[in-house]
């Protein structure tokens, strides 16, 4: 188990751009420590009988299916698939308001 020092966590801090107190500096470091204390239990978990992989894909099954070249659909098709058209373009719901410039 490591135990994290008031070195490191005030370097964590300066990175993280954090300006914290001395009381704030003490609370972080307590929770720091529940955390790092909770990931060393993955240590305890028996991984031996595991074979060891670098990607998850290499050991399950591929589900996905080829991709292959057709022809588009039309946009009759298209457009039937959308909740709203309007003039062959798809009408999706405003996210960006114009805000007048105050003068």
């Amino acid at each position: 188990m490591s135990e994290l020092n008031k070195d490191q966590l005030t370097a964590l801090a300066r990175l993280c751009r954090l300006e914290l107190n001395q009381e704030e500096l003490t609370r972080l470091s307590s929770d720091f420590q529940k955390i790092v204390n909770y990931v060393a239990l993955l240590d305890m978990v028996e991984t031996s009988d595991l074979s060891p992989y670098s990607h998850m894909q290499e050991q399950s099954f591929d589900t996905l299916r080829d991709d292959k070249v057709q022809e588009p659909l039309s946009r009759a098709d298209f457009l039937a698939n959308a909740p709203d058209h309007v003039g062959g373009m798809i009408r999706v719901p405003t996210v960006i308001h114009h805000v007048p410039k105050n003068s």
